[in-house]
């Protein structure tokens, strides 16, 4: 999609990609759904690249659904194919927040497998105050935070700092926001340059054993082990363990 919605850009292994609504702090209209969805999967499809890192221009990361748009329609699918990036991925997400994520914004940065966020920044699910529930974002606050968490938010749509959100498990990081995107690009590369098997291999398992109880989840960890065992990353990262040197991962080269 080529749209001026959201930009995106290369530093070696890492595809970056930014919001750039400021106007409207970065509000979730549909085209920016749409290039969203349609940038997140051609990057994960990019072999020589090994980690996401997603961003917004302006102060804000993102306020949301763009309640100005005409919301008839089926835009819960939309949102459910938005919201739903991080099960799909196989590659690292990394999100950097400043300002604020709210509402839809909340959902989309946990939809990154980090949340680096700056110490100024606010989160909240405040669908109820329109009269909403936060039907497709509710997942994964819920994988976040929990069961009682996720609903104490949804029905209270208060808003936290920084602090809050990475004592609940809404953020990983929380850095003083002068250094946000130093912090966050050196994390998101740290990711790119790793094992991109691994990786894969990893973010594929942890899908599959959502469901499951303890007694499937250890007899397909062991299938799993045994299949990862045959890897050529695998391979390489032992032999780079026993010569003392840093590994060149075969799945790096295209």
């Amino acid at each position: 999609m080529n749209s001026t919605c959201l930009l995106s850009g290369r530093e070696g292994r890492l595809a970056r990609l930014r919001m750039n609504r400021p106007e409207v702090r970065n509000a979730l209209s549909r085209e920016l759904c749409r290039a969203l969805i349609e940038e997140t999967d051609r990057a994960n499809e990019d072999h020589s690249i090994g980690a996401i890192l997603l961003e917004g221009e302006g102060p804000v990361f993102c306020a949301g659904m763009d309640l100005n748009e005409d919301l008839a329609g089926n835009l819960g699918a939309l949102h459910a194919e938005l919201f739903s990036l991080g099960a799909r991925l196989t590659k690292p997400m990394v999100a950097a927040v400043q300002g604020a994520a709210i509402a839809g914004g909340l959902g989309i940065a946990l939809n990154a497998h980090v949340v680096v966020a700056g110490s100024t920044a606010r989160f909240g699910l405040t669908e109820t105050r329109i009269g909403l529930w936060p039907y497709t974002i509710y997942p994964a606050v819920v994988a976040a935070v929990g069961r009682r968490a996720a609903m104490e938010l949804a029905i209270s749509a208060r808003i936290v700092d920084a602090e809050t959100a990475l004592r609940l498990g809404l953020v990983e990081h929380v850095v003083p926001p002068h250094e946000l995107q130093a912090r966050t690009v050196e994390i998101a590369m740290a990711l790119a340059n790793g094992s991109g098997q691994a990786v894969a291999n990893g973010l594929r398992y942890v899908r599959e054993i959502a469901e499951f109880g303890i007694a499937e989840i250890l007899q397909h960890a062991v299938r799993k082990r045994a299949q990862a065992e045959g890897d050529a990353d695998f391979a390489e990262g032992v032999r780079a363990f026993r010569e003392k040197r840093a590994p060149q991962w075969p799945s790096h080269k295209v």
